[in-house]
């Protein structure tokens, strides 16, 4: 049975759980979940996302929610396919270090660049109004955060390292969307710049970063 990814297209989510299937080279089926029409808080979709958010994957019956769990499910599931994307858990201070930059990802980066995001590209497409002060302290936290990514990655090539990893993919889906939102925090810092520009380069990338196609394999 094919794998099926629920989600909508344009879910930075979902596009994040895409990119490592296609890196993995992972065939699988897209359903689209329509979240303009509340497809998302049905009681059948809650039955196997209880908290009505997108994405989720069924795997010949194993239904797996939260985008970050489902790439180290699929990183695990898949070693030899594509790059390895997690270390060999027999190597300790690799799989530490794997863990530490993707710990940074959830905790130092996301919440800013998706906090930016939202109040800038999300809020005005539901009626909102952005409030810039707001945007702006978003942004500052999170420049100042990348000051230390620009540290790091003068050092070595990947946020854990010289290898690409899942803590990279990881930034891809908010990363590719604060241009939109009217900043250019990112591409301030020359080699966190450089960083981003590769990782957004990957084919793997490419094939989804304007939506997640029903063709995707």
């Amino acid at each position: 049975m094919v794998l099926k990814l629920y989600g909508f297209a344009l879910s930075t989510c979902t596009r994040r759980v895409a990119v490592v299937l296609h890196e993995k080279k992972v065939p699988f089926e897209f359903v689209q979940v329509d979240l303009t029409k509340g497809e998302h808080k049905a009681p059948e979709y809650k039955k196997f996302q209880p908290f009505g958010i997108v994405p989720y994957i069924d795997d010949d019956g194993f239904i797996l929610y939260e985008s970050r769990a489902i790439g180290r499910y699929i990183a695990a599931k898949y070693p030899s396919q594509g790059p390895a994307l997690v270390p060999n858990v027999k190597d300790l201070q690799a799989t530490a270090l794997f863990e530490q930059a993707a710990s940074v990802e959830a905790s130092a980066f996301d919440p800013y660049a998706s906090a930016a995001v939202a109040e800038k590209v999300f809020k005005p497409h539901y009626g909102g109004t952005p409030d810039e002060e707001v945007f702006q302290g978003y942004i500052s936290k999170l420049s100042a955060k990348l000051d230390v990514y620009e540290q790091i990655l003068a050092k070595q090539k990947y946020v854990a390292g010289n290898e690409i990893t899942l803590a990279d993919l990881f930034h891809l889906s908010y990363g590719s969307m604060l241009p939109f939102a009217g900043s250019d925090v990112i591409e301030s810092k020359p080699h966190v710049a450089s960083w981003f520009k590769e990782i957004s380069a990957r084919p793997s990338w490419q094939a989804v970063a304007g939506g997640v196609s029903h063709k995707s394999s």
